[in-house]
Parts: structure tokens; sequence; C-alpha cells
């Protein structure tokens, strides 16, 4: 096996020094902040399980792993349905790299499964493209292909200028089977989904990207620069 270079000595700013009862000072006083952020995300989503829904009535049809299904079948028996709109446009060969980092952020679905949650993962590529990426990929979430319907564009995930990444959730009437939508998100509403951004967040360079408020001297690259799939980073990141 060959040699795996060491990664090139770098050199960057560092926080302050502190004495410990300093430390503990500094720490409890952005643990106000950290506690007035997690109420206001508490209320945000009280409002979010408030909001209104709509009916979805068209019918769609989606080549899985089983073959054909329709809208409902993606349900799997459960009442509730995330979908995770997984940028994959037909002409590609690869998924895109944002949405694989995202989908390697899915909680076990025994979890959701367990609170009647349904998850699946669609996108506009043939089903072979997907089904081989997800086998390298490694991932266990149903994907399902709306190649040839109107599914992304009806739903704002493709349109003239490509593919947009998002989630939208689902809800099934038991007694009557009609189906709604309750929630959609894109762009950044997508972060709280994601374990990477969260363990990111809580290091002292943060996300090293140059949108960030960060100190004099802090490792910065140009958003996304950092982003790559799972199995192409090579041993110096």
């Amino acid at each position: 096996m060959a040699d795996i270079a060491p990664a090139p000595a770098t050199t960057y700013a560092l926080p302050p020094v502190v004495s410990r009862p300093e430390w503990e000072a500094a720490r409890q006083d952005l643990l106000q902040q950290e506690k007035a952020l997690t109420k206001q995300a508490d209320a945000v989503a009280a409002a979010r399980r408030r909001l209104p829904m709509v009916e979805i009535t068209k019918e769609y049809t989606f080549t899985g792993p089983d073959g054909e299904r329709s809208f409902p079948d993606l349900f799997a028996g459960h009442r509730q349905l995330i979908v995770h709109h997984f940028m994959f446009d037909p002409e590609w060969d690869e998924g895109c790299p944002s949405c694989s980092n995202l989908a390697d952020s899915f909680p076990h679905l025994a979890h959701l499964h367990a609170r009647d949650i349904a998850v699946v993962r669609i996108s506009r590529a043939p089903y072979p493209k997907l089904a081989a990426y997800n086998a390298r990929m490694g991932w266990d979430v149903p994907w399902f292909s709306s190649f040839g319907s109107d599914f992304n564009r009806n739903f704002g995930y493709t349109d003239d200028n490509g593919e947009m990444p998002g989630t939208s959730v689902f809800l099934r009437d038991d007694a009557t089977g009609r189906i709604f939508q309750t929630y959609t998100t894109t762009g950044r509403g997508v972060e709280s989904q994601s374990s990477e951004a969260g363990y990111l967040d809580i290091t002292p360079y943060g996300r090293q990207e140059d949108w960030e408020d960060s100190p004099t001297g802090w490792p910065q690259r140009p958003a996304f620069s950092w982003t790559r799939r799972h199995d192409e980073y090579d041993s110096n990141g």
C-alpha cells in the first residue's frame, strides 16, 4: 500500500487563551444566547405545526426498486411522508454533492417509522442511475425516479434554470385517503436536517466558509468549495 502523504502544515489564528474561571464565564454568556435560540426554534416549530395544508389531487407515477409506484404508495402505510428532493438531472452521472452530504445525515429510518413517518428520496434522473449511485453511497432511504413526469416542476424543484434541493412534507388522511402538502423548504432551510452543519458549528473554526462572521485569521474558503461526496476526500481533505 502506498504511503499517505501527511496534510501540509498550516498555521491559523487561535482563540484567546484565558484561565478556567474566565472561560467558564464566557461559556455562560454564550449559553444564554443558545438558550434564547432554542426557545425561538421551539416557537418556530410550534408555528410550523399550525400551518394550513393544501390537497394534492394530481396523480403521479414514480419508478423505484420494485417498478412503478403511485404517490400514495410512497407512504408505505404511514400517515406522514418526508420527501428529500435530491438534485440529480437526467443528464448527470452522479448526484449533487451537497444533496449527497445531506443524505449522509439521515437518521436510522426506524426512529421515523415509529412515529408514523415514511421517508423517500425523489430525483428526475432515470431509476438505473439512481440505483447505481445509491449503491455507491451506501444509503438505505427508498429512492424513486420522477423521470418523464412534471412532479419536480409542479413542486418547484426544477425550473428553466435547472435543479433545486429541498424537503417537502405530506400528510395522508386515514379516513378518506386524501393527501395534503403541509410543508416545504429549500436553500438554507434544509440545514436543520444536516448533522454535518451542526457538528461544524460547535467547532472553533466553524464551517470555514467565507460568508461566516469569523475572527481575522480563521481558515475560510468560498461557500461549497469544501463540498465533496463522502468517498471523494483525499488524505488532505
